[in-house]
């Protein structure tokens, strides 16, 4: 096991209707103006808009709404809630929402106390040396980011899609109420369900060496997400499965699963300038297409752990290390399938002219070699676009 520091300062409340205790909690931290930050209108329309912001007006505290963030939140739009927050002396951001609206807080939190310019952040330019405080109350289980120090954002006219990791970044508090994510269309729980999964898997799937009692916790959070996204998409009112993917979610990204390891988010990279290119991409969709196709490219150099999880998952038990793994990729891929999710990429409509330029994207044009289990220049990540666009 190596060295590691670990650090997940969030406080949860987890629970049915703790959203409406909003008021009584940001009271508790003597926050005084708060920015409301969220997407669409969704929760307008389902009233959670109406309960929290009336719950904070009640204990005294004044709201400043800041609507429209996107599912791949962009940095123009986040600069404008940086100057309001500046503006309007904001004290404390809150998302309310999924990932897109967190990450978005989080830029916008970071942005308010410098200068209101984060994208040197995001290009590992400078790092940040303060932000207000950011607390959410989670729509949807998906990205972990309610209590994990990362942020993703898109700069629209570049194309590019970057994420950076910050203290700043995790939540001062999340508020997680199961029942808010019963209404979600289905294609967004299974976005949801994969997402979850590729941020304990790409912790998981690492070269050789085994880190006993953090692999068990991975396997872990593995069983029940599979598990419990299959209760939910088959009844979306399962509250106990909804439950265990929410708090999956947050365990799979507040670096849990993945302390005494060495990891990068491989598959993570590749998706990135997948949606940052063709933004109508859900990042769980593009995760799903990406994922099998470089685990097809990379099993051999590890397939006896490839084969655990394929034992594990899929009961796959029949064969050599190599073709027990190679089975549980595609047991893998029928899983996503199963939930609805693309697994190639004509599925997404990228076309194949667009592999090498997403290529040159995630090395910034050749400067750089990326590394997980093996090396990877341009030419190994065309070949793994590639493979993901093959029948």
């Amino acid at each position: 096991m190596k060295s590691f520091t670990y650090y997940t300062p969030t406080k949860v409340f987890f629970g049915r209707e703790e959203y409406k205790r909003i008021g009584e909690i940001v009271e508790g931290y003597g926050f005084k103006k708060v920015m409301l930050h969220y997407g669409g209108g969704s929760i307008k329309k389902s009233g959670l808009f109406d309960i929290v912001a009336s719950s904070l007006k009640e204990h005294g505290i004044e709201v400043v709404e800041f609507g429209g963030a996107q599912p791949n939140p962009t940095l123009e739009h986040a600069t404008e809630g940086m100057k309001l927050c500046v503006k309007e002396g904001v004290d404390l951001v809150l998302a309310v929402g999924g990932g897109s609206a967190i990450d978005s807080a989080k830029t916008i939190a970071v942005g308010a106390k410098n200068d209101c310019d984060t994208w040197r952040f995001a290009m590992k330019e400078a790092e940040p040396k303060a932000a207000l405080p950011v607390a959410t109350i989670l729509t949807l289980a998906a990205t972990g980011s309610e209590m994990s120090a990362s942020a993703v954002i898109t700069n629209s006219e570049l194309g590019l899609k970057r994420g950076y990791n910050s203290d700043f970044h995790r939540p001062l508090f999340s508020i997680l109420c199961p029942e808010l994510t019963f209404t979600l269309p289905p294609y967004q729980t299974a976005c949801g369900i994969v997402d979850i999964m590729m941020h304990t898997l790409e912790r998981y799937l690492t070269r050789p060496g085994d880190v006993m009692i953090t692999d068990r916790m991975a396997e872990g959070v593995l069983t029940t997400v599979v598990d419990a996204g299959r209760r939910a998409m088959k009844n979306p009112e399962d509250y106990d499965a909804r439950a265990d993917l929410m708090w999956a979610g947050s365990l799979s990204h507040n670096d849990l699963t993945g302390s005494g390891r060495d990891f990068m988010m491989i598959s993570h990279q590749f998706e990135h300038e997948m949606s940052g290119m063709f933004p109508y991409v859900a990042h769980g969709a593009g995760l799903a297409v990406v994922f099998p196709a470089w685990a097809k490219y990379v099993y051999k150099k590890n397939a006896r752990r490839f084969a655990r999880l394929a034992e594990l998952l899929w009961s796959i038990t029949e064969g050599s290390d190599e073709e027990k793994a190679y089975k549980g990729i595609l047991a893998f891929e029928n899983f996503f399938r199963e939930l609805g999710m693309p697994v190639r990429m004509k599925e997404l409509n990228i076309p194949a002219s667009a592999f090498a330029p997403m290529a040159a994207k995630c090395t910034a044009n050749g400067t750089k070699k990326l590394n997980a289990i093996i090396d990877y220049t341009d030419k190994e990540i065309i070949e793994i676009f590639e493979l993901a666009d093959r029948d």
